[in-house]
């Protein structure tokens, strides 16, 4: 039986199983790149108490999201790819670990002292995954496992670029993800999978498939823990009113 991937491929006439990737699981990926807090994120209206609990908590995240990339790069099969996951450890550690904690700074927050003791159970089970996946995957599973992150802020952040916010805390979070540079280095990584990944190898699309929807579910999970309470818990105060943001069918564990 073809896998959904081989037949998005088939039916666009594309060779690029990225894509394939990202269509299969739409609407999980529409979730979390139109997200409540993306919106609020994207006219200024998000409580400042908010987004200082997503920073405390992607701070701890990005460590282990540069630990994933870095176990991928030892598993670069040439020199380009090395180079393509060397850059795109450089834009995680040097660029926003940095932006990160200043971000935290502004809004009045300092970052936890301890690791995994003070992530989340969304920020932990995600690290987890990520850690997984690239340790014991291949190279072309551990890119499916970090492509989701990169990706997905590249889409959500680029239309914000068009009506930046007025508060340059939130307009300078848009300009990290939406500028040029950064979707040039997102073409490069998803290219890369694109490359090392053989589409006509039935186990290794099944893989590559779980993966990327798994990280993909654990993108809206962390923006729900971020965001606050789960709507059926309840809206939290100056909370927009939401919905159910992972769709039925996909695995968040």
């Amino acid at each position: 039986m073809i896998s959904d991937v081989l037949h998005i491929m088939s039916e666009t006439g594309s060779s690029h199983i990225s894509g394939a990737l990202r269509e299969r699981g739409k609407l999980v990926w529409a979730a979390a790149i139109s997200h409540p807090m993306v919106r609020q994120i994207g006219d200024g209206t998000l409580p400042y108490q908010v987004f200082r609990r997503y920073f405390e908590q992607n701070i701890l995240y990005l460590g282990d999201y540069a630990r994933a990339i870095g176990l991928i790069a030892g598993k670069a099969p040439d020199w380009e790819a090395a180079d393509v996951l060397s850059r795109f450890l450089r834009q995680i550690v040097g660029t926003e670990i940095p932006a990160n904690l200043a971000f935290l700074s502004r809004l009045g927050g300092s970052p936890c002292a301890g690791t995994t003791d003070c992530m989340s159970p969304a920020t932990y089970a995600y690290t987890r995954h990520l850690l997984y996946a690239c340790a014991q995957g291949s190279c072309a599973e551990g890119l499916a496992a970090v492509l989701p992150c990169q990706w997905s802020y590249g889409e959500l952040a680029r239309p914000l670029m068009n009506s930046p916010p007025a508060d340059p805390v939130y307009s300078d979070w848009v300009a990290m993800f939406g500028n040029d540079e950064y979707g040039v280095l997102v073409e490069e990584t998803t290219g890369l999978l694109d490359r090392l990944a053989d589409p006509a190898d039935a186990a290794t699309v099944r893989r590559l498939s779980q993966v990327f929807d798994r990280s993909t579910s654990y993108e809206v999970q962390f923006w729900d823990m971020a965001y606050g309470a789960p709507a059926t818990r309840g809206t939290p105060t100056q909370k927009e009113a939401g919905q159910l943001c992972v769709q039925p069918g996909f695995s968040m564990t």
